[in-house]
Parts: structure tokens; C-alpha cells; sequence
């Protein structure tokens, strides 16, 4: 993007193209915070939260988040409970978020502050804390494409906390030394959030090492070992019976999710439009995806890991219909939308959509016939970017031929 572009503009132009300027939305958050935090000693109640950094690894800045508020502030942490929050109810609380920071390294991490940080991301309530900072907490709200955003931070010089309640699911398997696998799993089918368990694993409450793991990574190893976990016991299942279509909006995205009789496959392709986060100097809509067959993949996804959260979602829909299927799940993101909030959007999204009762057809064709009238793209281009779709109509016509 041009480096003038908002000096040129400064927000009343629009010249970026967005509908609304998201310097100014992060701006006048930060405006109302700021004198929150303008102080090197801030207590609160942490959601329970913790960050983890990546960069530097091995040696990171890990330790808790907190906001100038006391209460009940479990929400603010909690995106599981976020469905009908607007972008700016999000920007509004998470840069409330203020993370202290503290140098470890990862598999080695000792003191006080590591040992508050891992008791914060165990509890089950809200913890009071109070941090004194070596300088006043600064920095623009903190944007990443997997993590829910958060606001200022500073290096940890002091922290204590009152006794915080700890949650007896995640103290059993931390004292229990599980393997990492197996505690996930374990807290999972017991009902434990997914971003509650993406904190834990964060912290390094699993296994005997217990190793510290950067945030970003955390939250798509949750998705993707749950995720896999279920599609096993899946591919067990009879195949679905019908095509179904699910869809949902919400943050100016567009959810459409097509399953369908099969073995187990899956594929994630998105569409950004001109002048959105991933897409701001393009004109025109691009679009681009990851999918996997029977067998799963073996190289990360080049989307990231919203494709392992919604393959989660999807899993986890079959799972409860003791089907098998194949499932495409078509995202476009409009310009609405000004900024990344995190994978959770995907996930709970996703969830979201498949918790409704959807359309059911006898017919392929039909079925895309109905994802097309829902879509704002041209069904055309989604079959050309798609692999699984593309696949299942030349399948069908080789079918025909043989009739």
C-alpha cells in the first residue's frame, strides 16, 4: 500500500477503500483506555489470560493479560461467547486486554512471575492481580491473523495475585503428567472450551516437560489434534444420505458449508475482497483455499489455521450425525470487514451455521444450484479455485456416461 495513502486520507476519504477507517476504530479504543493505563501499576481481574510470543524462540516474553477493570471479566477472554459481537465490541474489550511480559525460555521457565502465569491460566474464574510495570504499558492494539487481538503491553516488573480458583479438570491432567495428546482429548470430551484448553497447552501445563508454547501455535495444534482425534472416528460412520447446505453471516463474512455422500474429504477456500486485511491494494476478489482427502495431509495448510477450525467444526458436526461425508466450506469476507479478530471467527462461525437445520437435496447439482443463490461470488469461480468440487462433477458426468 502506498505509505501516503493515510496521510492523504486521514480517515475521511475512505481512499483505502474500506467502509470505515480501521486506524481510527483501533484509535478512538485506544483513546478510551488509555487513561485506564497511564500508570506503571494496574490491578484487575484477569478473564483468566496469558500470551505467549513466538518471536525469538526459543526465549519469548510470556505472562498474563489483564484489564484496569475488576469483576467479572470472563467474557473478555471467552470467544465462545462472542457470536453476536460487532468488530468494534471486540476492539473495545481486548484493548482493554494489557499483557505483562516476561523473557523465558520455553522448555526452562522458572520464578515466581512463571509460576503465577501458569496458576492464571488454570483457573476457572477471573483472577485479581495486580502488575507493576518497568514502564507504562504502550503500543497500538495487536492484530494477528490466528489470535484474538489485545491491547498495550510492558516487561513485568512485580506480580501477585489473590488464590485463584483452579479448574479441577485442567489440575487433573496437569498433575496427572498426560501426554499432551491425551490431555486435549481428555478435556475436550469433557467439556472444556477449546480456547480454554488452547490457554493451558500455551502455558505448558501438559506432559512432564512442560513446555511453555507460543500462543499462535498453541491454538491451531487444539484445532488440528482435536480435529484429527474426530475425523478417525468418523471415517468409522456410514456415509451421509443426503446433501446438505449450511449458512450463516456475521462480521460482513459470508459462511456457506456444503456436505455430501463420501468418504471423508474436506476443503476450506476463501474469497477477499479489494481493500481487506489480506486482500488492501487488490482489485479484484481473490480467492484461494487448502482441502485434504481420505488420508489428511501431511504439509501445513498454506491458508493457515482457519482451516484446521473449521475442519474441526465440520468433524465435529459429522461426529454428532455418526455420518461420514464430504464436506467445502466457502467463506467470502467483504469489506466490512477492516480487521483480523482470530481463527476463532472461523471455528465458532462454522459451529455456528452447522448448529442450524440447513437444506437437504437428493442431488448435487441441485445443492450447488442452492450454495450459488446464497453466494455473492459466481458459482463458476468457486468451482474453478475448488479441487473436491470440481472433482465430484467430473465423477458425476463419468457416471452418467456409463449409464
Amino acid at each position: 500500500m502506498d505509505e501516503s495513502i493515510c496521510i492523504k486520507c486521514r480517515g475521511a476519504k475512505l481512499l483505502c477503500g474500506k467502509s470505515r477507517c480501521p486506524v481510527l476504530v483501533k484509535y478512538y479504543k485506544k483513546m478510551e483506555v488509555q487513561p485506564l493505563i497511564e500508570k506503571n501499576l494496574i490491578s484487575g481481574s484477569s478473564p483468566p489470560s496469558i500470551f505467549v510470543g513466538r518471536m525469538g524462540y526459543p526465549k519469548v516474553y510470556a505472562g498474563p493479560m489483564l484489564p484496569p477493570i475488576k469483576g467479572d471479566t470472563s467474557f473478555m477472554d471467552t470467544p465462545e461467547l462472542w457470536h453476536d459481537k460487532k468488530i468494534d465490541d471486540i476492539v473495545d474489550f481486548r484493548m482493554k486486554l494489557v499483557r505483562g511480559k516476561y523473557r523465558i525460555d520455553v522448555s526452562n521457565a522458572k520464578g515466581r512471575i512463571v509460576e503465577y502465569t501458569q496458576e492464571i491460566a488454570m483457573a476457572s474464574k477471573p483472577v485479581e492481580m495486580e502488575v507493576q510495570f518497568e514502564k507504562k504499558p504502550r503500543g497500538i492494539i495487536t492484530l494477528y491473523d490466528e489470535v484474538q487481538p489485545h491491547g498495550p503491553s510492558a516487561p513485568i516488573k512485580k506480580l501477585w495475585i489473590e488464590n485463584a480458583k483452579v479448574d479441577k479438570k485442567i489440575e487433573k491432567v496437569f498433575y496427572d503428567e498426560m501426554k499432551s495428546v491425551d490431555a486435549i482429548m481428555w478435556l475436550y470430551e469433557e467439556g472444556t472450551f477449546v480456547s480454554s484448553i488452547q490457554k493451558v497447552f500455551s502455558a505448558g501445563l501438559f506432559g512432564i516437560q512442560k513446555k511453555f508454547v507460543p500462543t499462535r501455535w498453541s491454538i491451531t495444534a487444539v484445532d488440528d489434534t482435536i480435529g484429527k482425534k474426530i475425523i478417525d472416528e468418523v471415517k468409522n460412520y456410514q456415509w451421509l444420505n443426503e446433501y446438505h447446505v449450511y449458512y450463516t453471516k456475521s462480521l460482513d463474512n459470508l459462511w456457506v458449508i456444503l456436505m455430501y455422500p463420501s468418504s471423508w474429504e474436506y476443503e476450506l477456500i476463501e474469497a477477499w475482497y479489494p481493500n481487506t486485511t489480506w486482500n488492501p491494494l487488490g482489485k479484484k476478489i481473490i480467492l484461494f483455499g487448502d482441502h485434504e482427502y481420505y488420508e489428511g495431509r501431511s504439509k501445513y495448510a498454506s491458508i493457515g489455521g482457519c482451516y484446521y477450525s473449521a475442519r474441526l467444526a465440520v468433524a465435529e458436526k459429522l461426529r454428532k450425525e455418526r455420518r461420514q461425508g464430504g464436506a467445502v466450506v466457502l467463506r467470502e469476507i467483504h469489506p466490512g470487514y477492516i480487521m483480523p479478530v482470530g481463527v476463532w471467527n472461523v471455528r465458532e462461525n462454522v459451529r455456528k451455521a452447522l448448529r442450524e437445520e440447513g437444506k437437504k437435496f437428493d442431488d448435487f447439482r441441485d445443492a450447488l444450484l442452492f450454495v450459488s443463490s446464497l453466494l455473492h461470488i459466481p458459482i463458476k469461480r468457486w468451482i474453478e479455485t475448488s479441487n473436491l468440487i470440481k472433482r465430484r462433477l467430473y465423477q458425476k458426468k463419468i457416471e452418467d456416461f456409463i449409464k
